[in-house]
């Protein structure tokens, strides 16, 4: 197990990680650290494709940073967040940020191009680790044919590490396709429980960091001390209430593609308007992700809207959790918001629409119940879900009536919120956190677990 031992405070103070490399104490070679130390620097080419990869990808990053005892140096492929960290990236990260079948159908060219620009860029680049984030179609991709340039080349590859684990859990045969990974993959970074067993059963080294979102607890400028063992987050509410002048409010998240977003919002729009009738004073935030291109199209739109509306920028922690905290419920498009949601103890609704085809697929090929997380996780429907040819104004407007007045099915969210916030984080860690009191959350995140994992890796072939 990766935390078995008790972990040692540095001189600093911080959480010390050089005990984490005796789970490979048994494999010949050297550390990665070690190897970077004999070049004087560390050497990164990490990719990330989504606005959820991207935020993983900058808290890594920083992790890396932090506790490299040479410079490190980064190359690859992100957004906004991890070009803050210092990445200069190769293309805007939307040029691979397609979700479903057909959809991706259009753009298959364009994702044959970057994926070789990109493996052509890693190889320049020499880099001592390769890391994807999340973005399998993707970044699997890239992986195998960078282990396969290096091995026709004779030469030896970089250690190859994947952050997210694929949704094996989710898809028939999926477990099945996790045999091949091996492969090109050297370790996968999990963020679910369970995720580390069955990768590990199926020949894959992987280890269960804890889910990314937890980070949110230390998030920056908040001015709150957030003990870790609470898993919460409480915004600002009249903070941000008196700030923009507004009463109580829905929180809208209509998602970080372009893709879904044109899909979703205009649904948002029209139960708005069915809302109104019964809330005169109803106002929305719409949470708009970091991506230029969903920024342009929901700011084009919004005139339109039926209800006043505000909208906030994403990329700030403080901002999304401020406004979850005045708002009374929420309205989202499938994806990690809902466990953001649950941090934040706000009840919400989830709602998805997919091109024909993608939506067939998913019925045809899915082997779970439910689509948001937190239900995946309980395996029960605690939060509605309004989805496919349900997903539609006149079935979303009850949803959110009947979650805005009946007490019952608001308190059963947030009751099942602890639960599901719990499971998301070592169990080891959380013990260790509670029985040390020198220990600090913000010393132990995911992201260090996954940095110090990295720099203390060794490779066994």
């Amino acid at each position: 197990m990766l935390f078995r031992k008790q972990w040692k405070l540095d001189n600093d103070s911080n959480v010390g990680f050089s005990r984490l490399w005796r789970r490979y104490i048994s494999m010949p070679g050297r550390a990665v650290v070690d190897m970077a130390a004999k070049d004087g620097e560390l050497r990164v080419f990490i990719v990330a494709g989504e606005v959820s990869g991207d935020s993983i990808g900058s808290r890594l990053m920083a992790s890396l940073k932090k506790h490299c005892s040479v410079p490190t140096h980064f190359s690859g492929v992100g957004g906004s967040m991890m070009s803050r960290q210092g990445l200069n990236s190769l293309f805007p990260m939307e040029h691979i940020s397609v979700m479903g079948i057909w959809e991706l159908l259009p753009h298959l060219n364009n994702f044959r191009l970057k994926l070789k620009e990109t493996v052509e860029a890693a190889f320049l680049f020499q880099p001592h680790v390769v890391v994807t984030v999340d973005s399998k179609g993707f970044s699997f991709r890239l992986l195998k044919q960078l282990r396969a340039n290096y091995s026709q080349r004779g030469l030896v590859s970089p250690v190859h590490f994947h952050y997210v684990a694929p949704s094996f859990w989710a898809w028939r045969g999926g477990e099945a396709r996790l045999k091949g990974l091996a492969e090109f993959v050297d370790q996968v970074f999990c963020i679910l429980p369970n995720e580390e067993e069955v990768c590990k059963s199926n020949g894959l080294d992987a280890t269960f960091v804890g889910h990314p979102i937890l980070e949110d607890i230390v998030y920056p400028n908040s001015g709150k001390d957030v003990s870790p063992c609470e898993w919460k987050v409480d915004g600002d509410c009249e903070d941000f209430r008196s700030k923009n002048a507004i009463p109580a409010v829905i929180s809208l998240l209509p998602g970080s593609r372009l893709q879904e977003v044109t899909r979703m919002l205009p649904i948002f729009a029209n139960t708005m308007e069915l809302l109104k009738e019964s809330f005169p004073e109803l106002m929305s935030v719409i949470h708009v992700a970091p991506n230029q291109h969903v920024e342009k199209y929901i700011t084009e739109v919004v005139h339109k809207w039926p209800v006043p509306v505000l909208l906030l920028p994403g990329g700030s922690p403080k901002l999304k959790y401020d406004a979850f905290s005045a708002s009374r419920v929420a309205l989202c498009a499938s994806g990690t918001v809902a466990l953001e949601l649950q941090l934040a103890r706000l009840p919400c609704i989830v709602a998805y629409r997919a091109h024909f085809l993608t939506e067939w697929f998913i019925r045809y090929k899915a082997k779970i119940s439910y689509i948001s997380l937190p239900n995946i996780l309980l395996d029960s429907a605690v939060i509605p879900e309004a989805l496919f040819e349900e997903c539609t104004p006149t079935k979303l407007a009850p949803l959110l009536m009947k979650l805005i007045h009946d007490r019952g099915p608001r308190e059963e969210q947030i009751i099942a919120a602890e639960k599901i916030i719990r499971l998301l984080y070592p169990s080891e860690m959380t013990n260790l956190l509670q029985q040390d009191s020198r220990l600090r959350f913000p010393d132990c995140t995911p992201s260090m677990i996954a940095a110090s994992t990295i720099l203390h890796y060794v490779k066994s072939r």
